[in-house]
């Protein structure tokens, strides 16, 4: 039996959904030893799954049992063992999913459970939990399939050797005596196990269905080169031709008047630089019919001494 699990990321103590159905099954087997004086075979022949009612007619008046024989255990020590494994797996697969989704995926797996028992078994009572904890188990395996566990508290094994070992175990001994040995319902564990596997591989495939849904909902945008380094600042001669050709545009626009005698607007304050830089932003602002006359000298003026430098 595992006794300890090394995870990644620490997950609560216990989670809610295991808190309750751990704390449903011990109020059951609770009732079973105190309410019925003992006598637990009451309870497990109401909610315990009998193998051969289905051949006999009686099933549709205990359907329920389809359910509630993952809630009864024949002794303390089925609870226990239970109890403990559904402790040690459930907790992390729950955190990882939601309590929801935990619940239905365990109630999944235990009716996987009865249906294989029923179609293979056709005697007895089934009872216990182990088939929907196997599912359990085997969603852990899937998840973290090398975190490794102390087997009887001294050998460390993973995770997914430690299930696998689990189910082929089961797979001999169902092999080996019909289905139940010493009174272990070997057909439910595997059809828990099974069930979980079909579950999972269709909830895997359901998410990737949804990823690929939205990549090709996203548009195609056209690839670039990627450059090593920015791109550089244009050469003077690029700025030449630059502010040549918006000068030339500046007079194509210009009505040919001439000037009233008015003041001139003071030219921009700074270096020659930066009075350029300002009638620049100004045309990429509000385009040339916004320059005044001093702004279009100041644009004419550094085009001459850009050429003269050139």
């Amino acid at each position: 039996m595992a006794s300890y699990v090394i995870p990644d990321e620490q997950p609560p103590r216990i989670t809610p959904a295991v808190r309750w159905i751990v704390a449903i099954n011990v109020a059951i087997y609770f009732l079973q030893r105190t309410l019925f004086f003992g006598d637990g075979d009451v309870v497990a022949r109401a909610f315990g799954s009998a193998t051969g009612e289905l051949a006999s007619g009686g099933f549709p008046g205990h359907w329920w049992t389809a359910v509630t024989y993952m809630f009864v255990h024949d002794g303390v020590l089925h609870l226990a063992v239970n109890m403990y494994m559904l402790w040690l797996f459930g907790t992390r697969v729950e955190h990882a999913w939601s309590p929801g989704a935990f619940v239905r995926y365990y109630l999944m797996c235990g009716l996987g459970g009865w249906l294989a028992h029923l179609l293979f078994v056709r005697t007895g009572v089934l009872v216990g939990a182990s088939g929907a904890i196997y599912g359990v188990m085997l969603a852990y395996a899937t998840r973290w399939p090398d975190e490794e566990m102390f087997l009887f508290g001294v050998l460390p094994v993973k995770v997914k050797w430690l299930v696998t070992g689990y189910v082929m175990l089961d797979v001999v001994m169902a092999v080996w005596n019909g289905g139940t040995v010493g009174g272990t319902a070997h057909l439910a564990h595997l059809g828990g196990a099974l069930t979980g596997w079909l579950y999972l591989q269709t909830r895997s495939a359901q998410g990737l269905d949804r990823v690929r849904g939205r990549v090709s909902q996203a548009p195609d945008v056209p690839d670039e080169t990627p450059r090593a380094v920015p791109r550089s600042l244009p050469r003077p001669r690029e700025r030449v031709n630059e502010i040549d050709d918006i000068v030339a545009r500046s007079k194509a626009i210009a009505p040919v008047r001439r000037p009233l005698p008015a003041p001139r607007p003071p030219a921009p304050v700074g270096r020659p630089e930066q009075a350029i830089d300002l009638v620049l932003d100004k045309i990429s602002r509000t385009g040339l019919d916004s320059l005044t006359s001093e702004e279009r000298r100041v644009l004419e003026d550094a085009s001459r001494k850009l050429r003269r430098r050139d």
